[in-house]
């Protein structure tokens, strides 16, 4: 059984800060690919950042780059979503996912374990 606990997640105003966290085993933060999606109401989910197997490379989506920053505590089998100067745009359900497939990227089928998901709202 594969575990995935986020949280950090809530409301706040536009240009506001937010950190989310994803807490999982250490066997699948050291050889999982493991990546943040986010869902919009109505709207398919997207792709917003991944990070290798063991912290092998870091990938984040350009419509957030420079915003949102990925990055991983070894020691609490941990991986973040740092989100700076949020827009209302930004407003969706955040889900953390792991993948035993290396080449997983960007597309959601390749994740076979989601969280729970945490709900991030930002207000204009």
């Amino acid at each position: 059984q594969v575990h995935l606990v986020e949280s950090g997640g809530g409301l706040v105003q536009a240009g506001g800060s937010l950190r989310l966290s994803c807490a999982t085993s250490v066997h699948i933060f050291n050889n999982f690919v493991m990546a943040w999606f986010r869902q919009a109401p109505g709207k398919e989910r997207e792709f917003v950042a991944f990070t290798g197997p063991g912290g092998d490379g870091t990938f984040v989506t350009d419509s957030v780059k420079g915003r949102f920053t990925l990055s991983r505590d070894n020691a609490k089998n941990s991986v973040y979503l740092q989100m700076n100067k949020l827009e209302p745009e930004d407003t969706a359900v955040y889900f953390c996912a792991a993948s035993g497939n290396a080449a997983a990227t960007i597309h959601p089928a390749y994740y076979a374990y989601w969280g729970q998901g945490t709900q991030v709202t930002v207000s204009s």
